[in-house]
């Protein structure tokens, strides 16, 4: 069984996002999509959970796609998972440079995983997750950015949170 990683923090999941995620499912048997905590973007806005929540929505139309979270190395969780592909999406160049050095550094780690990279469709180039917690923070539509259902389960989770914009 071919199974592989495409791990993220999807905070929260957009177009971009699933555009990636659909299309890898149709490279791979068994895509595991993974919600990471980074400790370096200690910023997020919704919890690993409302993550998970968010994914599953955005991918129950996809069989072989399975959505998890995980705190730790990714190397860690693809070894106890065996899955030996690690799926990133790019945008642009920018995404290549710290996507490559990334991958560099998880193949020195262990020489056993393979990091495949899937340019974005051009479609959902200009999509980001900080580009929708921004007009978040303004209250603004942001149902044309993410997958259908998501929309409503952000304004859901969203309720009683409070967004400073200029945080």
């Amino acid at each position: 069984m071919r199974r592989a990683v495409c791990s993220g923090s999807f905070d929260p999941v957009t177009k971009g996002h699933l555009d990636i995620i659909e299309r890898a499912s149709r490279m791979f048997d068994e895509l595991i999509v993974c919600v990471f905590y980074n400790p370096t973007k200690d910023k997020a806005l919704f919890t690993p959970e409302e993550r998970v929540a968010m994914l599953k929505t955005a991918t129950e139309h996809l069989p072989n796609v399975v959505v998890t979270s995980y705190s730790g190395l990714l190397n860690d969780f693809c070894v106890a998972r065996k899955a030996p592909f690690i799926v990133r999406g790019l945008r642009a160049f920018t995404d290549f440079e710290y996507e490559f050095q990334r991958a560099l550094l998880l193949k020195k780690i262990n020489e056993s995983l393979e990091t495949v990279f899937i340019m974005t469709n051009a479609a959902y180039s200009y999509i980001s997750s900080s580009g929708v917690r921004e007009i978040l923070a303004f209250d603004g539509d942001i149902n044309m950015l993410v997958p259908e259902g998501v929309g409503a389960q952000v304004h859901q989770f969203m309720h009683g949170k409070h967004l400073d914009p200029c945080d």
